[in-house]
């Protein structure tokens, strides 16, 4: 059953990509953030331009803008290891992916829809997401005419010549009658689409597991300078203590809406965020100030003998008329 457990618990990685430290990986994580809720205030300003957007664009440039914003508020508390927001900065990248997936798989849906619609010669379905700012800027929906074939007659007229065009009108819309998913999959350069989105949410799904360490790194150290019973280690292996929650009721984190909402985050799996033995790398760099090093050389039993010297513990010392040699 402790094995079932330990495979199903929530990986927490020590580095990030096995080559760089937590922290350097939160910060360059969330620096791809930025740049990608950039995306949301220059969609606000096309909008001042005449850009019709639908509801829910509007909607994803309004949050991206917000999320903007709270994330110029967060970065720098990475390098401060500031508990509660970098708590908060690991919640707030998790529902960020929800929300970005949403977004990105509806207006994927759409997409679809519009390849399926430009096989089929026929409009987008008003009832997907975004279907009428789609297809007034996709460029090949809803065409003037439909033809598959265009062509020019020309014939002798006084000095010149007179061009006639013709136009051979299209049967695209007998292979399916109407525009569906199963019609767009099947459409060539379908699948490495969904494949690449697909890919890049398994990224996003790692980044999470990253800032999330960090952020309970970040937590565990902080319990472990503010602890007055200092439970940070279980050398014995005799279960998984939980540590003192710092947001709470009557501790100095615990006050105000931060403690309120830090006791929140905290309870949404508090076996993860204060659970489990202090084995990061921290805890181990902590415990090496308060424990003296063994030096290289020197006959066997050296080390011990300066340790019990220095605690006072050592052999009491031979009677003073003992004579050197007559033991």
């Amino acid at each position: 059953m402790a094995l079932i457990q330990r495979w199903l618990r929530v990986p927490r990685p020590r580095t990030f990509l096995y080559i760089m430290s937590l922290r350097t990986g939160t910060e360059m994580i969330s620096l791809s953030m930025i740049f990608n809720k950039v995306t949301g205030f220059f969609g606000l300003l096309a909008v001042l331009t005449g850009l019709k957007l639908s509801p829910l664009q509007f909607s994803m440039y309004i949050y991206s803008v917000a999320a903007l914003i709270l994330l110029a508020y967060l970065m720098p508390h990475i390098r401060k290891q500031s508990p509660f927001q970098n708590l908060l900065l690991a919640w707030f990248y998790l529902f960020d992916t929800i929300i970005n997936t949403a977004f990105t798989s509806a207006f994927a849906v759409t997409w679809l829809l519009a390849v399926s619609a430009d096989g089929a010669n026929r409009d987008i379905p008003n009832g997907a997401p975004g279907s009428s700012t789609i297809g007034d800027t996709a460029g090949f929906t809803n065409p003037k005419f439909n033809v598959s074939k265009v062509g020019v007659i020309t014939t002798p007229a006084g000095a010149g010549q007179e061009a006639v065009p013709f136009a051979t009108a299209g049967t695209a819309g007998a292979s399916a009658a109407n525009p569906s998913l199963g019609h767009a999959v099947g459409i060539e350069e379908t699948i490495p689409s969904i494949m690449i989105v697909a890919g890049f949410t398994l990224i996003r799904l790692y980044f999470i597991v990253v800032i999330m360490a960090y952020a309970r790194q970040v937590l565990r150290q902080h319990i472990y300078s503010h602890s007055s019973t200092k439970l940070h280690l279980n050398t014995d292996g005799s279960g998984e203590p939980i540590a003192e929650n710092p947001f709470a009721v009557g501790s100095p984190g615990g006050e105000g809406w931060k403690g309120k909402l830090g006791r929140i985050m905290v309870s949404m799996g508090e076996n993860y965020w204060l659970g489990g033995q202090a084995d990061n790398a921290w805890a181990k760099g902590l415990d090496g100030r308060f424990k003296a090093s063994k030096t290289a050389g020197g006959p066997p039993g050296t080390y011990e003998r300066e340790r019990r010297a220095r605690s006072g513990t050592g052999p009491s010392k031979p009677p003073a008329n003992l004579v050197a040699g007559k033991l």
